[in-house]
């Protein structure tokens, strides 16, 4: 079964590029990396695959000269190379660093070759690597599959084209939020979506979520200098699933590591790409600063994973909307996961607002940039008097626009903060999470006070 990914639309505008470069394609492991290039492949005439955890195509790597790397390959794979129409992938390049730092030279001696490279933990190999042939090489970021790519993925075309219609169509709301709570539940680490799509049993999911969060902790020595580190990784990757809201990284998972040690094995493990540091911001208008003295939030790699280890999938499949469960944790997390999503061709994380002072504090789920805005974006199922971080927000700000994402029905609304400034809020079903650009370029454009 074919998944369609949103990435092949980039991957083709890489391939009719008159400036291509060699594409390296970043991201956890098993987030579809290799299944994507080899579906790709289907546009060359010619296709070498090298994967660097096999000696035999590491040995390959072993000369300096290009041409004999290119010779070797195709004698080994027993292929023959049509000129302009010979894909040549690298997996795993991250396994010999002498390779990445020969990309360079294929996009100076070859540039009829199409060269995409792709592995998991390549931010520590490229830390590693001296003389990394920065601006010669093009890249994409891949994550698990979103909302939008989930429902191409179950076939529910009428779903998805009420979902990409701006705004959405109120007779399709409930059955987008209902297919946006399956969506919830079973994640988009695509192996598991295809297995789920393939024999429709949620008992299931427990089994392949373990063997795949135990193949990430087994991957804790790749990340660690020396046993020390490991064992703190290793405490990190076990408790933060369970760590609320904000952190601190002292006493983090109510250890007696030390902060400095905790931040570390946090930067390790942002680093691949299993659990990110969310930072906030104090910014009112672009740019978007980011505040790292102040406590972050975790940003899990996949919610679907989140959930399995939380043993939470089995409320979730009697519950009618996500707006308080668990404290508003699991929809929070999904928004920061579909924003994510979007930005493929950058290393993106998004970011909340906080405002810390000794008369009290006010904080905002997301803040987005639009133009010259920062756009609110709040995560909330309360009323609107209750929506005091917004208000506040709202009052400080010099535009009128602010979101409130929830389990209703789209509308746009003329409201007034608590101290009376008039402002517009739109109301977006949390399934549109992946659409948050186009509706806010909507809002500004046809909504004015």
């Amino acid at each position: 079964m074919n998944i369609k990914r949103k990435a092949e639309e980039i991957l083709n505008d890489w391939r009719t590029s008159r400036n291509r470069k060699p594409l390296l394609i970043r991201g956890a492991r098993q987030v579809g990396k290799t299944t994507l290039v080899r579906n790709f492949a289907g546009n060359f005439e010619t296709y070498v695959e090298l994967n660097l955890e096999r000696e035999a195509d590491k040995r390959i790597f072993e000369n300096d000269d290009v041409d004999k790397v290119i010779n070797a390959a195709y004698l080994l794979k027993k292929v023959i190379p049509r000129k302009n129409s010979t894909l040549f992938f690298i997996d795993e390049i991250q396994e010999y660093p002498k390779a990445i730092k020969l990309i360079r030279y294929f996009y100076e001696e070859k540039p009829e070759l199409y060269v995409i490279s792709a592995g998991s933990l390549l931010e520590f190999a490229l830390g590693e690597t001296p003389g990394f042939p920065v601006g010669r090489i093009n890249n994409l970021y891949l994550h698990p599959l979103n909302f939008q790519e989930y429902l191409e993925a179950v076939g529910n075309f009428k779903a998805l084209e009420a979902f990409q219609t701006v705004p959405v169509p109120e007779f399709a709301h409930y059955t987008l939020l209902e297919m946006f709570h399956e969506y919830a539940i079973i994640g988009g680490m695509p192996e598991i979506v295809r297995n789920f799509l393939e024999d429709k049993n949620f008992a299931l999911l427990s089994g392949y979520y373990k063997m795949l969060w135990q193949s990430y902790k087994d991957d804790v020595e790749k990340y660690a200098k020396n046993d020390s580190e490991k064992k703190i990784i290793r405490h990190v990757i076990e408790t933060a699933p369970y760590e609320k809201d904000r952190i601190k990284f002292e006493g983090f998972g109510n250890s007696r590591y030390r902060s400095r040690e905790i931040g570390e094995a946090l930067r390790s493990l942002d680093l691949a790409r299993i659990i990110r540091l969310i930072y906030p911001t104090t910014s009112l208008k672009p740019p978007i600063i980011t505040d790292y003295k102040k406590r972050p939030r975790l940003q899990f790699l996949d919610t679907g994973m989140l959930n399995q280890i939380l043993l939470w999938q089995k409320e979730l499949i009697l519950l009618k909307n996500l707006d308080d469960f668990h404290n508003g944790k699991v929809i929070q997390h999904l928004i920061g996961q579909e924003l994510i999503s979007i930005e493929m061709d950058a290393d993106y994380k998004p970011h909340f607002w906080v405002k810390e002072t000794k008369q009290g504090n006010a904080e905002i789920d997301f803040v987005y940039q639009l133009k010259d805005m920062l756009i609110p974006i709040e995560v909330k199922s309360g009323k609107y008097g209750r929506l005091r971080s917004l208000h506040q927000y709202m009052e400080l700000v010099d535009h009128p626009y602010a979101v409130r994402m929830y389990s209703g029905k789209f509308g746009v609304e003329k409201l007034k903060t608590i101290g009376g400034k008039d402002f517009l809020l739109m109301n977006l079903p949390y399934y549109l999470g992946t659409k948050i650009p186009e509706y806010l370029e909507y809002f500004v454009e046809d909504f004015k006070l």
